[in-house]
Formats: C-alpha cells, sequence, structure tokens
C-alpha cells in the first residue's frame, strides 16, 4: 500500500532544473566568473567592478549613495573603496557642508580603465546571450525585470496581498 505521505514529499520537490532561483544563481554565477576573468588582469576584481560601473555613470557619488546603488551593506562599501583608493582608482573628499559625508570620485585612472574594460562587459553580455535573436534578448530583459518586481517586497504574500 502506498504512503501518502510520499506523495506530499513528491509534490514538494523542485528539481533544480525547473527551479527559478536555481537557474537564475547558476547564470549569475557563470556570468561573474566569464567577466572577472577578463577583468582581473587590468587590477580590477569584481568587488571594484560594480563601484566602478555606478561612478562611471556618476562620479562624486557618497558611501551611502554607492551602498544604495550597489545593493551592499556600508562596511562591504568602505572596505572596496578602501581597496579602490589604495589601487588609485578613486579618492575620496568630506563634503565641506556635512563633514560626516565622504564623496567618492575617480581618479584619472580610474576614469581612464571605463574604455578598457567596458567592452570587456559588453562581450561577457554578448556571450551570455549567443544565439538570442534582438527580440528574444529583449523579452528576456524584461523577464528579468519582472522577477525583481515579482520579489521586490518578500514581506508582502503576492497571491493574497498579506503580509
Amino acid at each position: 500500500m502506498a504512503d501518502p505521505n510520499d506523495r506530499a514529499d513528491e509534490e514538494n520537490e523542485l528539481p533544480l532544473a525547473t527551479s527559478v532561483g536555481y537557474q537564475l544563481r547558476m547564470a549569475h554565477r557563470a556570468s561573474q566568473r566569464y567577466l572577472q576573468e577578463r577583468i582581473e588582469p587590468h587590477g580590477v576584481t569584481l568587488g571594484m567592478w560594480y563601484f566602478l560601473r555606478a561612478l562611471w555613470q556618476e562620479d562624486g557619488l557618497t558611501q551611502r549613495e554607492l551602498s544604495h546603488r550597489i545593493g551592499t551593506m556600508e562596511p562591504t562599501t568602505l572596505s572596496a573603496i578602501a581597496g579602490m583608493e589604495k589601487s588609485g582608482l578613486v579618492l575620496r573628499e568630506r563634503n565641506a557642508a556635512d563633514r560626516r559625508k565622504l564623496h567618492v570620485w575617480l581618479t584619472p585612472k580610474g576614469r581612464a580603465l571605463k574604455a578598457t574594460l567596458m567592452p570587456l562587459a559588453v562581450g561577457v553580455v554578448e556571450k551570455a546571450t549567443e544565439g538570442f535573436s534582438p527580440e528574444d534578448r529583449e523579452r528576456f530583459l524584461a523577464y528579468l525585470g519582472m522577477v525583481q518586481r515579482n520579489l521586490a517586497d518578500p514581506r508582502i504574500d503576492q497571491d493574497s496581498g498579506k503580509e
């Protein structure tokens, strides 16, 4: 006679092949590894990469603003910025109006890396989406955006609207 608990266990299983979370994680790890291999010869770690990207878009952000943009805790940001400062990529400057705030500015060396590293990043994206039509790539980005929006506040049960 079949155990009813066996059926319940089968219904609760989530094979890795059909787990969105697992597949996202593995794709993320693969893209990070691929990017890391390309940028490290230029003296840039993966940890530095995200801060450089943010500063290339908007130089002079505060350390707190960088933490929010990158999605890291402030101690992690402080450590990364200190390493970047030691490497000559950024410098920190106190805000004249609010001495508690430290702004992070690219040095000429940090700014110049953009011309070298951005084409490498574009190459990673092209490799990752090899075989995608332009429409597939657009849909893929839209789906990833939906996943992010769907999970933006995990405290809210999307099905019932209850917390």
